[in-house]
């Protein structure tokens, strides 16, 4: 949000902050949150750059299209485990959930 936005909102009256204020979130468990949003993206990435559908992932997955709309969605109920299985077996790599600088 620019700056003018901002200013326009708190003197009207809002306040103005993030997911993580608003939600309570510890540094520990906004990390985590980023890290199964950055996997998520990598694993759609993948997918996406094999050309395939999420039925086909899926296939080649062994699992269902539901499931791999749960790991591309980053839901809750999917482990990190199950997260990185997808994205090694789709052809990616570390590099493309944690770039290097």
């Amino acid at each position: 949000m620019n700056e003018a936005k901002r200013k326009a909102l708190e003197a009207a009256g809002w306040t103005v902050g993030d997911a993580e204020g608003f939600l309570g979130l510890t540094q520990e468990e906004r990390g985590l949150v980023e890290l199964r949003v950055a996997l998520s993206r990598a694993v759609r990435a993948a997918r996406a750059c094999r050309g395939l559908t999420q039925a086909q992932a899926a296939q080649a997955l062994k699992t269902s299209q539901p499931n791999v709309s749960r790991i591309e969605g980053a839901a809750p109920g999917v482990s990190l485990d199950l997260m990185f299985r997808s994205l090694f077996a789709l052809g990616g790599t570390l590099r493309d959930v944690l770039p290097v600088e």
